[in-house]
């Protein structure tokens, strides 16, 4: 049996994505493993989370240091656990480019729209602004642009008449806990070698 693919999630708050990835990951043979959560706020909740699954952490507050700094603290520190893709789930600070240099093609992201509409922040008010008919979630290799890099999977949801954006981000975050987990699984078997990665949309009501 090939060896499981050692994953660093990287989280900043509740960790919700963080705990879909592990939840589907103990449901079945999945080609990954959680190797190390990390954070930039020690307070973050997902932490929580994660010491009752028994999963090792790290967290340090990133405040007051260059982010080329922190990120050299935190890319020593997931080497040290011998990680080999990195999972952002909420994790709410820019990486820096030689982060994302040294981590090229490894490192994914869940965004909350369909890519590339809608990069960057608050993009359910956006989207019902501007009179969409759909929203979603995309995972994504990140790359040193916001929010781009090749499109790996993708949710796609009929916005309602008088949805507001705080009912559709609720909606679009069911669809996150779903492909986010299996993008990351298909990711992993591609790298052992297994198969290939796909771009799936699903519309869902």
């Amino acid at each position: 049996m090939a060896e499981k693919v050692r994953v660093g999630v990287l989280i900043s708050g509740r960790g919700s994505n963080f705990v879909a990835l592990e939840e589907w990951n103990r449901r079945g043979d999945r080609a990954y493993e959680i190797a190390l959560v990390a954070s930039n706020d020690p307070d973050a909740r997902g932490l929580m989370a994660a010491k009752i699954f028994g999963l090792r952490i790290w967290a340090k507050s990133h405040k007051g240091m260059e982010r080329a700094a922190f990120d050299m603290l935190m890319d020593a520190e997931l080497r040290r656990h011998n990680v080999q893709v990195l999972a952002l789930a909420g994790y709410m600070r820019l990486l820096s480019p030689e982060f994302i240099r040294a981590w090229e093609g490894r490192i994914l992201n869940i965004h909350p729209s369909l890519l590339p509409a809608y990069k960057g922040l608050d993009t359910h008010r956006r989207a019902i602004e501007a009179g969409e008919s759909f929203a979603g979630c995309s995972v994504h290799v990140v790359t040193e642009e916001l929010d781009d890099g090749p499109v790996l999977a993708q949710a796609k949801l009929r916005i309602r008449p008088n949805e507001t954006p705080e009912i559709l981000a609720q909606r679009v975050l069911k669809e996150e806990h779903r492909i986010y987990p299996e993008a990351l699984d298909t990711f992993c078997r591609t790298l052992r070698g297994e198969a290939q990665p796909t771009i799936s949309s699903d519309l869902k009501k």
